[in-house]
């Protein structure tokens, strides 16, 4: 990668130059993100997966940028107007706005008022002028008065039409006039439809709405955006076209010296008609792009966020689970999973209004907690939820058997996908829903992977934000979240394999594949065996996969194989064998980790390995605990001010989070309720997280709670 890219990826990420360029080495290499991160260390400076993802990000950027340059310079080449001076330019330019700005003027174009006045040979008449050199424009205009150039003014207009253009198309000027509506106000008007349509009544708010656009959160201009696409609003930025206008004429004055008399009315003639024509719909468009692109950082920044936190959610284990996909009119459809989550049993109960068939469901439900030794409830938080949770709690449940609540973001879609018709070929879709419900209780990770995020219901305007900056996010956040917890090789769905760095699906395939043909793998080195995958993708992967009593003990922890030999080395001089050492906290702490510094393994390197060795295999998931939601409240009209209730984090955007209290509707604890200061809910609360609130408002219209967090 070229310095001067490596230099901007530094600087804007605040690291030293070598991280990066070592970084994209590596990438260079085929080295994953979550490899690097986790087994590269020395090369990054301990770089996290967050920060090698976001240079990652930029090499690709700059990767396309350079394409870009290429079609640039071989587009005025071939326009016979390239200089070394020009292509010295373009090729150390950093900026895409800015590489823009320079091919501009040589862009083929359609054809402009400037055109047709140079058809009519009216370039050299804005020559004159836009380099001052005639006093009396009329004058200079009367030699150009012949063919279809009926007058003086005729002359003088297409000559402005030339000079407006090129204004509109100096780098210096554009740049300028993006400072200046930088500090200007984002606004938004209601139109004609948006008056007379009430679905536009939800973007009330922004029909008479002005913020400056360095102020303004990410979630309005997503709003603003969305309104504006339907038909409801305006957008656009308030500019002071006079004080413009006068910057304009400044650039020209200071760049060419100040015309004098009738030639500058001429010239500031064409500055006004520049910006109105062309630099204020250009730079206006440019300034509701940038804001845009902010918002949609911020906002795909959120959803990664609280993507994390989803899948990353407290696992319950390997239980026997009963499933519940709770309804009323349709009955609870119950899945009944063995410890691995393999479908053992289904069928559908009616508790609940128009049956009410109680004693029956009670006997069926009771029949199944014994026969299939059931050690947890998993109850979908959807319709009739909490009435079957109440119902579930009449039962005689097993010993240290427990109901949960499970959300079902994403379960419908889940169930009529491929993936789970693929799973379960013989089975209906709401039955798959309700074994993905009790799959999520016990790995919420391995069961969410199967779904595309943008369906859990955890993002903010996700659908009008740039989706390939999305899905990359959204792809990097999967990837961290699956290598950071490790993966059971020989347990592992396809789906769940596939996020392993290196990997991909076709190769999770083949290792499901041999793993059905061989009776499972006995240690890492097997992978080798696996068709098609190399030593690279081996280098890669090996050490998020995890082999439960294997061969060798170091296969069931995050060392590498490629660091096994220095293992022997630190049980060698402690008289141990490695599986001695594994799991063994004090001779680990009698390690001297700078004893084992060498050319593979720097102290970072060595730090980790006898971390893992402390601790192999430790999941950095927190436990799951239990929550019960206040048995006083049914439906909103029971909420008062003031009461205080308990509450799960369902939700965080920008603007705050939205709390599930045991309803229908979930509450908003707006940003300005959740603590003093407060900018950004994520770094206060979690997705999921078990709070207490208290009501501050009830709109029973339009069945809206508003809740403030308690600390």
């Amino acid at each position: 990668m070229k310095d001067n890219y490596i230099d901007y990826i530094a600087g804007k990420m605040n690291l030293r130059a070598w991280q990066v360029e070592n970084c994209a080495r590596m990438f260079e290499e085929g080295d994953t993100i979550p490899f690097i991160s986790r087994y590269r260390k020395e090369k990054t400076g301990g770089m996290n997966d967050a920060e090698v993802a976001e240079v990652r990000h930029w090499v690709d950027v700059f990767t396309e940028m350079e394409k870009r340059k290429d079609t640039v310079i071989r587009t005025i080449s071939e326009a016979g107007a390239l200089t070394e001076e020009l292509e010295s330019r373009i090729r150390e330019c950093t900026s895409s706005t800015e590489l823009e700005d320079i091919y501009l003027p040589f862009r083929p174009r359609r054809r402009t008022r400037a055109t047709a006045a140079r058809e009519l040979g009216l370039e050299p008449l804005a020559d004159l002028m836009w380099n001052v050199r005639t006093r009396d424009p009329q004058s200079s205009a009367a030699q150009y008065v012949k063919g279809k150039v009926g007058s003086v003014e005729e002359a003088l207009a297409g000559a402005r039409d030339i000079i407006a253009e090129r204004l509109s198309e100096t780098s210096a000027i554009r740049e300028d006039m993006r400072a200046i509506y930088r500090q200007r106000r984002l606004v938004s008007s209601v139109t004609k439809a948006g008056k007379d349509a009430p679905e536009a009544a939800k973007y009330r708010s922004y029909f008479d709405f002005s913020m400056p656009l360095s102020r303004i959160p990410s979630h309005n201009v997503l709003a603003m955006l969305r309104a504006e696409k339907d038909g409801f609003l305006t957008v656009s930025v308030d500019a002071d076209a006079e004080k413009c206008a006068n910057k304009i004429y400044y650039d020209f004055c200071q760049e060419h010296s100040y015309p004098s008399g009738a030639l500058s009315d001429q010239i500031k003639e064409a500055v006004a008609d520049s910006y109105k024509r062309l630099l204020h719909p250009s730079i206006s468009t440019e300034i509701i792009k940038e804001a845009k692109e902010k918002a949609d950082i911020e906002s795909i920044r959120v959803f990664g966020e609280n993507l994390r936190q989803l899948l990353l959610g407290a696992p319950v284990g390997q239980k026997c689970t009963m499933a519940i996909d709770p309804g009323f009119r349709n009955g609870c459809k119950i899945a009944c999973l063995d410890e691995q989550g393999n479908l053992v049993y289904h069928t559908i109960i009616y508790p609940h209004p128009p049956q009410n068939d109680k004693i029956k469901a009670l006997a069926a439900v009771q029949e199944m907690l014994e026969k299939y030794h059931i050690q947890a409830v998993a109850i979908g938080n959807g319709t009739a939820s909490r009435e079957t949770e109440e119902f579930m709690k009449k039962t005689r449940l097993p010993e240290g058997c427990r109901i949960w609540t499970v959300s079902e973001d994403g379960a419908s879609i889940y169930s009529a996908s491929e993936v789970a018709r693929k799973e379960f070929p013989d089975e209906d879709v709401t039955v798959r829903g309700a074994v993905s419900i009790g799959r999520r209780l016990m790995d919420p990770l391995a069961e969410l992977v199967k779904i595309d995020p943008k369906n859990l219901g955890v993002g903010q305007y996700q659908h009008d934000v740039d989706q390939n900056l999305l899905r990359e996010k959204l792809d990097n956040t999967v990837e961290s979240c699956v290598n950071s917890v490790g993966v059971n090789l020989n347990t592992a769905s396809p789906y769940l394999l596939a996020y392993v760095a290196g990997i991909g699906p076709s190769l999770a395939e083949n290792i499901v594949a041999w793993r059905g043909g061989n009776g499972g793998f006995r240690s890492r080195a097997e992978l080798r065996q696996v068709p098609r995958l190399g030593a690279k993708a081996f280098e890669q992967c090996a050490g998020f996969l995890r082999i439960k009593g294997g061969e060798n003990p170091l296969d069931d922890s995050g060392v590498h194989p490629e660091s096994y030999g220095i293992v022997d080395r630190m049980a060698s001089d402690l008289n141990v064998s490695a599986s001695e050492l594994v799991g063994n906290s004090a001779l680990c702490s009698r390690i001297n980790a700078k004893d084992y510094v060498c050319d593979e393994a720097g102290l970072p390197t060595i730090i980790d390995i006898i971390k893992e060795l402390s601790k192999p295999g430790l999941d950095p998931r927190e436990s799951a605990t239990e929550f019960s939601f206040d048995t006083d409240i049914r439906s909103i009209e029971d909420l008062k001010s003031g009461m205080e209730l308990p509450g799960i984090v369902t939700n965080i955007t920008n603007f705050g989070a939205f709390v599930d209290i045991g309803l229908h509707e979930n509450g908003l604890i707006h940003v300005s309720q959740l603590g003093q200061k407060c900018s950004d809910p994520t770094k206060i609360l979690k997705l999921h997280q078990h709070i207490r609130v208290s009501v501050i408002g009830v709109d029973l219209d339009r069945g809206r709670i508003s809740l403030r967090l308690i600390k």
